[in-house]
């Protein structure tokens, strides 16, 4: 029988790996340079963990892979996690409950049940998250970074949509519909039904049509949330709080000349949102999005802290990203052959080779190195090293490995 890999799964070949780790890398790199700490969680986590606090919406709910730990410590039930956001704030509650600021980013994979083919079941993440400061810089910083991750990979055409969780909340409390009605609408809208709110019986029905079309609503400037704010209802206090949140986060964005579209039912996400949020497409392709947290912390046994982040999906930054920005560095490659009496010497000569940033290989069977362009003997007797230009067709003696180092960059 055919030996066939778990369906919904895909396996990465050395090419597809090169992308992986460039996009990885890049992020990292990006990350780093911001101030943010790397960190890695758990790939099991307790499924209360998801469900106690409200923190996923009932469609992402249906589509985790839970289990009984029967043979563990726990007897409970336990998830194979669905979300990178919700364990980076289990971690800092268990590992950093006395630091007041929190930097933190991660490479994890996270598993969603998914039945129609089209998208795997195990998927890649690449997030970071701003723990501590509830500010317009904080949400500023963070869209910047992600940005800067994608235009570093060569991106082009990167289309940013901004929302607003506090607002739309705050829209549900205002047609005076019930905590139960509120929490299934926003997971609705979450889940992407912009037509969440259609059939919905509101109390203020007059009040219902005035503000169920904000929903549709779309701009590209500060200044169109400015009027969206000078037509509500003078009466509703409890948007005027998220409507200035957003309006402080898009006018910062505007004097970085960042482009953005706001899209007020363009929040894809999770539960916990409760500020701005975001989401990244590069040709009609979501490739990440995200947004503040304020209440996940607290609601999950830790300090009453804000906190803002996202996550770029790495899945599909792999198909996007162009095969020129694969390319390896113009380095040497090299192809060592070493007798049998000399293969300490030829070790210690590959890793000389390595740390001077070289590819270098031994040569068994006769397998060449594709694009190979010296080659190597390592004798037991002098002289030690010969080294052969493969396109030149000259050779030359050494030494020492300082001595081929130096016919390397000679040549």
């Amino acid at each position: 029988m055919r030996v066939q890999r778990c369906k919904g799964t895909r396996d990465l070949s050395p090419e597809e790996m090169a992308g992986f780790r460039l996009i990885e890398g890049t992020f990292r790199d990006s990350c780093l340079k911001w101030g943010y700490d790397e960190v890695r969680t758990p790939t099991l986590e307790y499924l209360h963990l998801f469900t106690s606090t409200g923190t996923l919406t009932s469609g992402m709910l249906g589509k985790v892979y839970s289990f009984l730990d029967w043979d563990g410590w726990s007897g409970e039930r336990v998830v194979l996690r669905p979300d990178g956001t919700i364990p980076i704030a289990r971690f800092y509650i268990d590992c950093m409950p006395e630091k007041e600021l929190a930097k933190l980013f991660y490479v994890t994979n996270i598993f969603i049940f998914e039945e129609t083919g089209k998208e795997t079941r195990e998927r890649w993440q690449c997030g970071a998250e701003f723990i501590g400061m509830n500010s317009t810089i904080a949400d500023a910083e963070l869209i910047i970074l992600a940005l800067e991750v994608l235009k570093k990979l060569g991106l082009k055409d990167i289309e940013l949509r901004l929302s607003h969780a506090g607002l739309i909340r705050a829209l549900l409390v205002a047609l005076g519909l019930s905590g139960e009605e509120q929490a299934a609408v926003f997971g609705q809208i979450l889940d992407g039904d912009v037509e969440a709110l259609a059939g919905v019986k509101s109390g203020k029905s007059g009040l219902s049509r005035a503000l169920t079309p904000l929903l549709g609503l779309e701009g590209k400037s500060s200044g169109f949330l400015k009027n969206l704010k000078t037509l509500l209802p003078q009466n509703l206090p409890e948007l005027e709080l998220p409507l200035d949140d957003f309006i402080s986060v898009v006018d910062l964005l505007e004097d970085l000349s960042c482009d953005y579209q706001i899209d007020i039912a363009s929040g894809r996400g999770f539960e916990y949102y409760t500020g701005m949020m975001f989401q990244l497409f590069v040709d009609e392709e979501r490739v990440g999005g995200g947004g503040r947290y304020d209440a996940l912390i607290p609601s999950m046994g830790g300090m009453d802290i804000p906190a803002s982040g996202f996550a770029l999906c790495l899945d599909h930054l792999m198909n996007l990203v162009k095969p020129e920005a694969l390319a390896k560095p113009p380095g040497e490659k090299i192809l060592i052959k070493a007798e049998p009496e000399a293969m300490k010497e030829g070790f210690n000569v590959a890793a000389c080779l390595h740390e001077a940033g070289y590819v270098a290989e031994f040569n068994l069977g006769g397998r060449e190195i594709a694009g190979s362009g010296w080659t190597l003997e390592v004798r037991s007797r002098a002289p030690i090293f010969i080294l052969t230009d493969q396109v030149g067709h000259k050779k030359f003696e050494a030494q020492t490995d300082g001595e081929v180092l130096k016919l390397l960059a000679v040549k």
